[in-house]
């Protein structure tokens, strides 16, 4: 996906939007905003930058938007750049101006938005780096903030990672403890699979995580689209991409991190997921610079 392909509404509906943003800004502005309201006066106009400072990658420039305009309808808010941009530290992302006391009431929810998703863009197209030349695609996981998946898996997409399933109704992925389920009622691997084929849309594919090498030809057996290859080495990764044999998507999961995301890309596997890019990225640091203009009556 380019940056002109990257839309947030492709995960978030508008309407749902507003409503994550105006839940963060009751959750902030409590009974309302003592300081502002008592140290500034309502005709008070602002004209405020947003700059980064520090290198990374933006994704959260519509929320932030979005923040601003549920605040007050009469501020503006001007983009100078665009989510999946690559930024250097001082560079401005946008501008904003109206009524002081909104932006002041707005500021940290904007910036807490920006920051947090900005945060993963960064952290993802550090991953995307690594491994640039090889077949593995990185991919998110559902290890992310309550209410905000959306907006994070968004964000890891801006930062050129690709995203895992959504949510349970996704795909059917059969884990460890799935599988002592099944084990628990008697049934075997492939007597469930295609039971649960019966019922299943024709479009949705099946993963099966395994954990050991003797544990493929089963998953194989009953017919899985994905493999999901779970805390293996990397000599395990091999064994397995060649035992797999191209006959199911192979994807590596666990231990995965900056410092071994290159060896285990290398080993041909197809997919690389990691949870660290929504549950360990650092929010790149982000400010805003406010100007006060004149009051409105001048």
């Amino acid at each position: 996906m380019s940056k002109r392909d990257l839309r947030l509404s492709d995960y978030m509906t508008e309407s749902g939007l507003r409503r994550l943003v105006e839940g963060a800004l009751e959750e902030d502005l409590g009974r309302g905003d003592v300081t502002s309201d008592l140290l500034v006066p309502s005709d008070v106009a602002a004209r405020a930058v947003l700059r980064s400072r520090g290198q990374g990658v933006i994704a959260g420039l519509d929320v932030a938007a979005m923040v601003f305009a549920v605040t007050d309808v009469d501020v503006q808010f001007t983009a100078l750049i665009g989510d999946g941009d690559a930024v250097t530290p001082g560079q401005e992302l946008g501008v904003v101006s109206g009524a002081a006391r909104s932006l002041l009431r707005a500021e940290r929810v904007a910036l807490n938005f920006l920051q947090r998703l900005s945060g993963i863009a960064t952290l993802t197209s550090r991953y995307a780096d690594v491994i640039r030349g090889t077949r593995a695609r990185i991919v998110d996981t559902r290890k992310t903030t309550p209410g905000l998946r959306s907006l994070e898996k968004y964000a890891v997409r801006a930062g050129g990672g690709f995203n895992h399933r959504r949510d349970l109704s996704d795909a059917m992925l059969i884990k460890d403890n799935h599988l002592a389920v099944i084990g628990m009622l008697g049934h075997s691997l492939s007597e469930a699979i295609t039971q649960a084929r019966q019922s299943l849309p024709h479009m949705m594919k099946i993963e099966i995580e395994v954990d050991r090498l003797d544990q493929i030809h089963e998953a194989l057996a009953a017919g899985a689209d994905i493999i999901l290859l779970d805390n293996m080495s990397t000599e395990d990764l091999r064994r397995a991409v060649v035992l797999i044999d191209g006959r199911a998507t192979t994807e590596a999961s666990g231990g995965v991190n900056l410092g071994t995301i290159s060896e285990i890309a290398a080993t041909g596997v197809d997919v690389v997921s990691v949870g660290a890019l929504t549950h360990s990225a650092p929010a790149l640091d982000i400010g805003l610079d406010l100007e006060v203009e004149q009051s409105a009556e001048n």
